[in-house]
């Protein structure tokens, strides 16, 4: 297995009662519940609620270790994985390889983009946006320029997708309730969330209706939504953008945030040209309808780095293609045939606006509001992994949300 996110740890424990031996390899010693990564970014979950280590979620499964390492190259003809870690390489053989290496973020092609606007992948993005959150408040607050001390307070997240709508939504509370009363010389209720996309509506693919309902939610709770604008710069102290008809503008921010796009981890070009498989236009390797790379059906690739039928990235599709790659493996140590293509089932779309506010799409089912938030919260804790995380969280969601609190506001200078 490469990856310890939703495809390569789901598809170790589908395999937990297989005569199999498991070698799960991985860059970071953690899982990483993605989906929650915003609230540690804006101070309500402490890094460890959302990734747990890796080794003590397996540590039953017997059939199944943990390496750390980034794998540098898969060897389909001699069928070997290699990974490096900071003491040396490690060369594994392997049976059967399950690539579940994941995405990392897109500037679409503006990759300097990332030094003043970071995205937010890993636990480092999430504490990294913390520091430039919560700094930038204390920051503005020892600013005797009026001017400046706008600039500190206006916060900019690029991406109206789910992530951006949620990172958006979080930094509007943590402006207008948490920290409200902490500062002596500047108001934080004064500060300017601004949401950009150049797509015409935020939250796209959850349809008309809900996105009107968004749009109206953010705007309520004072987040600022521009739309049909792109970026074109981003620099320390603001970024600039232009509209489809090349008029320019730009935005005095010194906190900005990118939610704008994927792209394959670069495990999935090599993987292509070693393969002579295709690539779609976010670099996901273009798979059979089995999830197995074009001629070597002893290789799944699963989760975000594979390109199936237009499926998006999200942890359902993760988990779903790495529990099919499992059972396909199964079925070849048993005898049986294999090649059944992978059936995705769509348990739906969700995202917070807004604390007691959030929409969600399932089939049918459009829900907004109270009731939605309530699905978001109960589903988000149903798929963290541990008791004591889930226990933990749903704590530290009351002190956030019923009370105005946010228990994880701590910066290092090095963050």
């Amino acid at each position: 297995m490469i990856g310890s996110g939703f495809g390569g740890l789901f598809a170790t424990k589908a395999l937990r009662d297989a005569p199999v031996e498991i070698t799960l390899v991985a860059k970071t010693s953690h899982h990483l519940f993605q989906p929650l990564l915003y609230q540690v970014a804006t101070g309500i979950l402490a890094a460890g609620e959302v990734a747990p280590a890796t080794r003590d979620i397996l540590r039953a499964q017997r059939n199944a270790r943990v390496l750390l390492g980034e794998v540098t190259d898969v060897d389909l003809e001699a069928r070997t994985v290699t990974s490096v870690a900071p003491n040396g390489a490690t060369t594994i053989a392997y049976d059967s390889l399950v690539v579940a290496a994941g995405a990392t973020q897109s500037y679409f092609g503006n990759d300097h983009f990332a030094e003043h606007a970071p995205g937010l992948k890993t636990i480092e993005d999430a504490l990294d946006l913390r520091a430039r959150i919560f700094g930038a408040f204390e920051l503005a607050e020892l600013e005797d320029d009026p001017a400046l001390v706008q600039r500190w307070l206006t916060f900019v997240v690029v991406g109206a997708g789910a992530t951006g709508v949620e990172m958006a939504g979080q930094i509007a509370e943590l402006a207008h309730r948490t920290l409200k009363d902490n500062f002596r010389r500047i108001d934080p209720t004064r500060s300017r969330i601004v949401l950009l996309d150049a797509a015409p509506s935020v939250l796209g693919s959850f349809g008309e209706r809900l996105s009107t309902i968004a749009t109206r939610q953010l705007a309520a709770i004072g987040v600022e939504v521009r739309l049909g604008l792109k970026v074109v710069g981003v620099d320390d102290t603001g970024i600039d953008v232009v509209d489809h008809e090349g008029h320019g503008q730009r935005i005095e921010s010194m906190c900005k945030m990118w939610a704008a796009g994927v792209t394959g981890n670069p495990l999935g070009a090599q993987l292509a040209a070693a393969s002579g498989a295709g690539t779609d236009r976010v670099g996901r390797v273009e798979v059979n309808p089995d999830c197995t790379l074009p001629g070597h059906p002893e290789v799944f690739v699963v989760g975000d780095l594979m390109a199936l039928e237009g499926l998006p990235g999200v942890a359902q599709v993760a988990i779903q293609s790495a529990e099919h790659a499992a059972g396909q493996i199964v079925r070849r140590l048993q005898g049986e045939e294999t090649g059944q293509p992978f059936r995705y089932k769509d348990k739906g779309s969700m995202a917070t606006v807004a604390r007691f506010h959030a929409v969600a799409s399932v089939g049918r089912i459009r829900v907004a509001g109270f009731p939605a938030w309530v699905m978001w919260l109960a589903v988000h804790l149903a798929y963290l992994v541990g008791y004591k995380n889930r226990l933990t969280t749903l704590l530290h969601w009351a002190h956030s949300f019923i009370g105005r609190g946010r228990a994880e506001r701590v910066v290092t200078r090095r963050s």
